[in-house]
């Protein structure tokens, strides 16, 4: 089982050892739908070679002196009755692969979405949601095309073989050979046919991603796309991507073209007619034997032209099901710790000797320490790219350690239950994200059991209820995603409220309040003062003002504690302080 940071727990347990070993754990889950699959497919076969010999009966029938009537009325019978239990039968076999293939889609889904919840953000930032997206929608899907219509083709067909091989010698033994032949022959020629088949699926999926990809990354950045005037760039880059999935396509058609048992059908029907003519003429056959022998050999034109389509089905199924079994099996840095620490939090921060990279070659942090008092503010300040935000990440473990250690009340947060640490702990970033939801959602997304009361309350201490009160539907307003409907400082402000319910321990804004005009600015830091009351507060912040009313300044630079004090304190010791301080001063007064 992969590491991963939350786990859902009714999620079906399944065997991940291989892709196929995954698709069977979650297939066999249905066990009525498999027999009616397999029972069906072979009563289909059972009845579809029947026919040949029955209609051998009738032609025996008309040919005897005098007619057979009789004979002839039973074989009509025979058809009839045989060819509708068969109809009756294939109800269920299509109405079981359909179940399990459906199933199948759904649990896969359900599997990749619990365990994408459940990854860390170092895999999430690695993988173009574009990719992802395409994994859990087409691939997922082409496993259920590989269900239903693919494996119910492949057992239909593959029992469709054995028919002939079973009934022939019952015929006459010496019928035996073609029937035999042919099917060696077909066995090998699919083998050589699924080898060069299975590489090329592989390559159509990888495409279908790249493809996705890039039209996911173009309507997430579209506003940067019309702003550079890109538009006939992208839509180059899409038809590029476009056309190396249709190749992959089109080189799947030139293997389908070359199938090998379409030539090995035609030679046997062929050569299995000359041999029963011959033993015709040589007395050894009679005539309604020579018929119910070449209807047998027909048989073999079902699995010969299904098989074209349903392996190659089953082969895009398989390549799907082996991409998203390997983000499934992808591990995480980072696990949920779920018999770890988990009390009511302090809100005491310490950082001890800790060391960070994203790439452990890399370093972005080195050496940091220092310890914050529960209750305490503390602004952190430092030039673009100092490591101010990636430092807070690592108290909620968005992030762990190279080396060194964090601590939230005394005990490392690696030693925390994951989720009791994160409910805690909340944080506003600068880069915020609102749902496609309602705005009371919204603002509950952390505290679900809130009462509109309560949500209330919670948007008015963010300065956030008189603009919701000025929509048609208020509270009930739905936003698009991102908040794209709503103004930055509203965004910010509803992302403030969603804080504010949570009633956190430790609250870390992060440049927070970038987005928010001079004119509303009062009001929010009269927010925040309130919302720091009591819990420990951690700043991420240009607004002079957080900084000066802050109890403790930490100066980053370069990665480094490069200071650590009060306001009055760093401006006379710190020149690296009394520099940003400086360049904050020239931002002010260029905004006025």
């Amino acid at each position: 089982m992969s590491l991963s940071e939350f786990t859902v727990s009714d999620v079906l347990p399944s065997d991940r050892r291989s892709s196929l070993h995954w698709v069977l754990s979650h297939a066999r889950r249905n066990p009525w739908q498999i027999f009616g699959l397999i029972s069906g497919a072979t009563v289909n076969a059972a009845l579809a070679a029947a026919l040949p010999v029955m209609t051998g009966l009738a032609f025996s029938a008309i040919l005897a002196t005098p007619p057979n009537y009789t004979l002839l009325g039973w074989a009509a019978v025979g058809v009839v009755i045989s060819q509708t239990v068969r109809a009756v039968w294939q109800l269920g076999r299509n109405g079981g692969s359909e179940v399990i293939g459906q199933r199948l889609e759904r649990d896969a889904r359900a599997e990749l979405y619990a365990s994408l919840l459940g990854k860390s953000m170092t895999f999430h930032h690695l993988r173009p949601v574009g990719e992802i997206m395409a994994r859990a929608t087409n691939d997922v899907h082409e496993m259920n095309l590989m269900l239903n219509p693919g494996v119910n083709l492949i057992v239909g067909s593959g029992i469709f073989l054995i028919m002939p091989l079973i009934v022939a010698p019952l015929i006459s033994p010496q019928l035996i050979l073609f029937p035999a032949l042919f099917c060696v022959g077909y066995f090998f020629a699919l083998r050589a046919y699924m080898l060069e088949l299975n590489p090329i699926t592989d390559r159509a999926r990888q495409n279908f991603g790249v493809m996705n990809t890039g039209l996911a990354e173009a309507i997430e950045g579209i506003e940067t796309v019309k702003g550079a005037a890109r538009e006939d760039q992208e839509a180059e880059r899409f038809e590029r991507n476009a056309l190396a999935y249709r190749a992959s396509y089109v080189r799947q058609g030139e293997v389908e073209a070359r199938f090998v048992p379409m030539l090995l059908l035609s030679v046997t029907q062929a050569l299995g007619l000359l041999q029963s003519m011959w033993l015709f003429y040589q007395g050894q056959l009679a005539i309604q034997q020579v018929i119910a022998f070449n209807g047998l050999l027909q048989l073999f034109g079902f699995p010969t032209f299904v098989s074209l389509f349903a392996f190659s089905q089953v082969s895009l199924g398989l390549a799907g099901a082996r991409r998203i079994l390997e983000l499934i099996n992808t591990e995480t840095e980072l696990d949920q710790n779920p018999a770890g620490h988990a009390t009511p939090m302090n809100g005491a921060i310490e950082f001890e000797n800790m060391s960070f990279g994203y790439a452990a070659e890399s370093p972005v942090l080195h050496q940091v320490s220092f310890s914050v008092r529960p209750g305490e503010t503390v602004a952190i300040v430092g030039q673009t790219g100092a490591g101010k935000t990636t430092l807070v990440k690592l108290i909620n473990r968005t992030y762990d350690t190279t080396t060194g250690r964090v601590r939230v009340d005394g005990v490392d947060v690696r030693d925390w239950n994951l989720e009791t640490l994160r409910q805690q702990i909340s944080t506003i970033e600068q880069d915020l994200f609102l749902f496609s939801r309602t705005i009371a959602e919204n603002i509950a997304f952390g505290h679900p059991n809130a009462t509109p009361k309560e949500i209330e309350e919670a948007a008015r201490a963010a300065q956030a209820h008189d603009f919701i009160a000025n929509f048609k539907d208020g509270y009930q307003t739905v936003i698009g995603e991102r908040g794209v409907t709503l103004s930055g400082g509203q965004r910010q402000r509803l992302a403030l409220a969603r804080a504010f319910l949570t009633n956190p321990r430790i609250l870390i804004l992060d440049d927070s309040t970038s987005a928010i005009d001079s004119a509303t600015e009062d009001e929010i830091q009269k927010a925040i003062f309130r919302a720091a009351e009591g819990r420990t507060t951690l700043l991420i912040t240009h607004r002079l003002s957080q900084i000066r009313w802050a109890d403790k300044i930490i100066v980053l630079k370069q990665g480094r504690i490069a200071a650590i004090g009060s306001h009055e304190e760093l401006m006379e010791s710190t020149e690296a302080y009394r520099r940003i301080f400086a360049r904050y001063e020239k931002q002010k007064i260029s905004h006025q």
